[in-house]
């Protein structure tokens, strides 16, 4: 009986373990590279569209930076994000160290403990 669970096969999804996409691009992109499409929108017809003459210039610029920025996003991002990503993240600075006891109910401790040690290396 155990030889016949052995030779049985399972059906298996084929998609877990995968990175979820829309068509060839990955999922996890398509937020940035909208801000970076927008940004660059903003950036040329918003600040320099006054240095453009005519709109096939301002939307060829506005193509190109925001090309420029997706690739660039999806080199240091893609594939491997936690490599570049986790460079920005916090990490807790972890030492060493001992608090000294200090009796809430006796304020002056320090000082009746400096008398009876002098008291008892006088003696």
């Amino acid at each position: 009986m155990s030889q016949d669970r052995e030779q049985e096969f399972r059906p298996v999804n084929q998609i877990l373990g995968s990175q979820p996409s829309l068509g060839p691009l990955p999922a996890d992109q398509i937020f940035p590279w909208t801000v970076i499409a927008l940004a660059a929108y903003f950036i040329i017809n918003g600040i320099f569209g006054g240095l453009f003459q005519d709109d096939f210039k301002k939307w060829l610029w506005t193509i190109l930076i925001a090309g420029w920025g997706m690739a660039t996003w999806w080199i240091l991002t893609g594939g491997r994000s936690w490599s570049f990503l986790s460079k920005f993240i916090g990490v807790p600075v972890w030492t060493r160290g001992f608090a000294r006891y200090q009796s809430p109910l006796e304020v002056n401790h320090e000082r009746k403990n400096r008398k009876t040690k002098r008291r008892r290396q006088r003696k």
